[in-house]
C-alpha cells in the first residue's frame, strides 16, 4: 500500500488516534486535560468531533429504543462541542500532539481546514458523497471509518474522493455497536478492503478492552482509533465503553511491541541471537564409541547431539561410509577435517 503524506501507509508507524469526540462533557478544560494525557501516552492525534444537533438530526427523530427514552435531538445538543473552541484546541495541541476533528457538515470542515492535518468521515456519513466530497476538495488525507457499510457504499465514498483528484485515502473497518461485541467486530474485513481498493485500511474500535486494536495492528491496519476518557462512570453517551487513561497508554505500549514484533517477513535467525547460542543449541554429529584412525564409519558409531560445532545431522549418510583421518574419542563431534 502507498504512503499517505508519510503519515499512513506501508513503512510508517501505526497512527494512533485518541478520540476525545464529546466525553469533554462540555469543559474546555477537562477537553484540554484529555490532550495532555493523550499526548503523554504516545498517541499521534487527539480527535474531537464538531457537529450540531440541528444539521445533524431533525427534531422530530423518533426515539430509538437503545437511548431509553431520551430524546437523540436533546442529546447531540448536549454533547456538541463549541465551534468556537476550534482554534483554541489546535493551538493547544501545537508542539504536544496532532490535531484532528471530524466534520458533520460544510462549515466545520471549513473551520477545521487549516488546523488539521487529515479530515476523518465517521461512520454514519460516509453515505453523504457531498460532504466527503468537498472534503476531499481540500487536498488532505482522507480518512473514512465504515462501520455499517457494505462494500458497494465504500466503493461510492471511494470513488468520490478520487473524482476530486485526491488519492489519500484510508479506509478504517468498524463495527457501529457501542460497545461492539467482539463476534461482531470481523477484522478481515481489513484485508477485504485493502484488497478491494489498494488503499492503507486501520481500524476504529468501540471493544471493550484493548486486546481487539493491537490484533488489528497484528494483521496491518496502518491506524487506530479508540475512544477514551477520563472515568467509564462518568455521565454521557461515550464514556461506558471509552477506555481510561491507563489503558490507553498500555494500548499504545502494546501496539508499538506488536509492530517491533512483526518484523521483516524474512525467515532467518535474528540479530539478536548470538552466533554462539546458534552453534551451542543446535545439534552436529558426534562419536558413539571411540573410533580409530582409518575405520570406516558405520551409522552405529555415530550420534547426534549438542552442541553443535561438527558437522550438521542432515549430512549424517555422507560422513557413513568414510574412512576417519585420525583417532575419535566418544562424544567428541565430528568435523570434515576428522573425516
Amino acid at each position: 500500500m502507498k504512503k499517505v503524506n508519510t503519515l499512513f501507509g506501508e513503512g510508517e508507524p501505526c497512527f494512533i488516534i485518541a478520540e476525545i469526540g464529546s466525553n469533554h462533557n462540555g469543559s474546555i478544560a477537562t477537553a484540554k486535560k484529555m490532550i495532555d494525557i493523550a499526548a503523554e501516552s504516545d498517541a499521534d492525534a487527539a480527535k474531537f468531533q464538531i457537529f450540531q444537533a440541528e444539521n445533524l438530526y431533525s427534531e422530530y427523530t423518533p426515539e430509538f429504543s437503545y437511548l431509553k427514552g431520551q430524546n437523540v435531538y436533546g442529546l447531540i445538543k448536549d454533547i456538541e462541542t463549541p465551534r468556537e473552541w476550534i482554534e483554541e484546541l489546535a493551538r493547544y495541541c501545537k508542539g504536544k500532539i496532532k490535531f484532528l476533528a471530524t466534520p458533520f457538515d460544510f462549515e466545520a470542515v471549513d473551520l477545521l481546514e487549516k488546523h488539521v492535518p487529515a479530515f476523518k468521515i465517521a461512520s454514519f456519513e460516509i453515505v453523504d458523497l457531498e460532504l466527503i466530497k468537498y472534503a476531499a476538495e481540500k487536498g488532505k488525507p482522507m480518512i473514512i471509518s465504515t462501520g455499517m457499510a457494505n462494500l458497494g457504499e465504500v466503493e461510492d465514498a471511494v470513488h468520490a474522493i478520487r473524482s476530486v483528484g485526491n488519492n489519500d485515502i484510508v479506509l478504517l473497518h468498524c463495527s457501529s455497536l457501542y460497545p461492539a461485541p467482539v463476534e461482531a467486530v470481523n477484522l478481515k474485513a481489513m484485508i477485504t478492503m485493502r484488497r478491494a481498493f489498494k488503499v492503507p485500511v486501520g481500524f476504529s474500535d468501540h471493544t471493550l478492552g484493548i486486546h481487539i486494536p493491537v490484533a488489528a495492528v497484528a494483521m496491518g491496519a496502518c491506524v487506530i482509533e479508540k475512544h477514551f476518557t477520563l472515568d467509564r462512570n462518568l455521565p454521557g453517551p461515550d464514556h461506558s465503553f471509552a477506555v481510561e487513561p491507563h489503558e490507553l497508554k498500555a494500548m499504545i505500549t502494546h501496539i508499538r511491541d506488536i509492530e517491533k514484533a512483526r518484523g521483516s517477513g524474512v525467515k532467518e535467525r535474528s540479530e539478536l541471537e548470538s552466533e554462539e547460542m546458534y552453534v551451542k543449541a543446535r545439534r552436529s554429529i558426534h562419536a558413539k564409541v571411540d573410533i580409530e584412525r582409518g575405520t570406516t564409519i558405520t551409522k552405529d558409531m555415530l550420534t547426534v547431539k549438542r552442541p553443535g560445532f561438527g558437522v550438521r545431522p542432515k549430512f549424517l549418510d555422507i560422513v557413513v561410509g568414510r574412512k576417519a583421518k585420525e583417532d575419535i574419542k566418544r562424544d567428541e563431534w565430528i568435523t570434515w577435517e576428522k573425516v
